[in-house]
Order: structure tokens, then sequence, then C-alpha cells
């Protein structure tokens, strides 16, 4: 009950009071009726229906993002739920004027709608299934959600890179990493199950395709990108009673670092084994780990 009277009050001061977003471009849940627009001051107003209600959010404060740094905090969107009453303490949503143009950016995962502002900047509002649960089990209601999140940027997209190779001799496997302007994305502190403590840390969730899960797309599996080198690696093992989840086709979604959108990488299953490109795809996976100790070619 506690905990119930803890996201009430959370809710309530949202709505009176403009807050930063919670370590990630996170705005809401199973949001319908999306629209956005962004002022001459650059500010945006996002317009949605959510949990029985018309939300009118003010967004300000943040664009790309900061190279981890121990002790700092990423950048971060000032939000205002209240639609301008607890930063004016006016309606402002009411009178806002948009001045932003047609999308002229890189094509966005995910993608909602998107915008480009007069300074050349780019807005843009995404929405994917993060929460769903690993090695392919149904999710909850809870765990289906559909989250609304937010990306303002100038310049490049975060550069998600990921190969597949064999682990094993037998098994598919995945690995790679995850950059922002030439430098890893990474954090500093993490749960012992990879959750992030600090705003830099982001983990990556892979999703398998007509696999021993059933058909469509399934979540396999998420974990965190290792700490000052940004990569990852992931072999696709039976877990318990769970079988592997070998697939057709794999995709890959992250978080973008600060206020940067989320990038999402997709490819087909390499089929079977073969040992010359298996030798040629663990030669590239030494390059990738040349620093890296947590991954190596098996």
């Amino acid at each position: 009950m506690r905990k119930h009277h803890l996201v009430l009050l959370t809710l309530v001061l949202a709505l009176v009071a403009p807050v930063g977003a919670h370590a990630s471009t996170l705005i809401d849940r199973n949001a319908s009726s999306v629209t956005l627009k962004v002022n001459k001051s650059g500010q945006a107003l996002l317009s949605y229906s959510a949990r029985g209600k018309r939300w009118n959010v003010l967004a300000w404060g943040a664009v790309n993002a900061l190279a981890p740094v121990p002790g700092t905090k990423q950048v971060d969107f000032k939000l205002d739920y209240s639609g301008g009453w607890g930063t004016y303490k006016r309606d402002v949503w009411k009178t806002f004027s948009n001045t932003c143009k047609r999308y002229t950016g890189p094509p966005l995962a995910w993608q909602l709608t998107a915008c480009t502002a007069r300074d050349g900047s780019h807005w843009g509002l995404q929405a994917w299934q993060r929460m769903l649960p690993n090695y392919g089990l149904s999710p909850t209601p809870r765990q289906s959600v559909w989250e609304l999140r937010l990306a303002h940027w100038k310049g490049d997209l975060p550069a998600l890179t990921v190969n597949a190779n064999w682990a094993y001799h037998k098994f598919d496997h995945l690995f790679g990493t995850f950059a922002y302007g030439g430098t890893p994305v990474h954090g500093f502190r993490s749960t012992a199950g990879g959750n992030p403590l600090d705003s830099f840390g982001r983990n990556l969730y892979v999703d398998t395709f007509d696999s021993a899960y059933g058909s469509g797309w399934r979540r396999e599996n998420s974990f965190l990108m290792h700490r000052q080198t940004g990569s990852f690696c992931y072999g696709f093992y039976p877990h318990g009673s769970r079988p592997s989840g070998h697939g057709a086709r794999y995709r890959a979604t992250i978080i973008g670092p600060g206020v940067t959108p989320d990038v999402m990488w997709q490819g087909p299953a390499l089929g079977a084994y073969d040992a010359i490109l298996d030798q040629e795809l663990a030669d590239a996976q030494r390059e990738t780990y040349s620093t890296d100790r947590l991954c190596k070619p098996v």
C-alpha cells in the first residue's frame, strides 16, 4: 500500500511543478492520439491520451548527450505535466504556437512523429515495448506497455553496431558496440542484475523472430553495455526450462544516451554453421573486444 501512495504522490507533484525526466526520455505509457509541437523558444508540447484523460506536457532544457564522466549527470529534460501551470502559473498549452516544420532528419526506429525546429535541431517521439519479459514468456499487462519516449538532438544519431556469428559451433551469437560521437556509451554503477544505477548506463533489448518461443517477435533478453567499451556479446543458449531463442531474424533496441533517440538494429540469422566464416567473424570479434575482457570468441 505504501508503494501505491508514493506513486500517487509523484503523479500529483508532476501536475503542479516542473520535474526532470527519470534518467531517460520516458514520458508515459500506452499513449494514444499523440501530437508534438515546438515553439520559437525551443520548448516542446506533447499532447496525448493516457489513463483515461488528455495530457499536455511541456519539455525543454536538453539536447544531445554528454560523454560518460564519473560523478556527473547526463543531460535531462525539464518536464511540466500541468501544461505550463506549474512553471508559469498559466495554461501555456492553450495558446502554444507551433513553429516546428516537416522532419528532415535521419530515419527513426519506432517513430510516432517528429519535426525539425527553427534552429535545425530535431524533436521526435518514439514508442516501443521495453518491459517485455525475457526468454519469450507471455507478458503481463504491466510488462506489455508501450513506452512513449521523447528525443531532442542535432547531428548524427547514436551508433549501434551489431554483428552475428556462432558460439561453440552451434549457437547463434551477437556482438557489437554502442557509441555516440565516437565515444562508447556506458555507465559506472549497476545492480547485480545489470540495471543501471546512474544516468549514463544503457541496456540492450534483444528480440527474436519466429523462434521456439512462437511466431512473430518475442523478447530474448536484455543486458548492460560494458563499462568503458560500450560493447556487448550474447549467445542464444537454452535457459533453464526455456529452449534456445534461435530465430529467423533478430533485432536489438537501445535507449539513446542523454536525450538522443532510441536506436534499433535488425538482421537475419546466419543459418547453418560455416567453419570458415566463423573463423573470419571470430577475428572481427577479437578486434572489437581488444580492450574488453568480458567477451571472447567461443
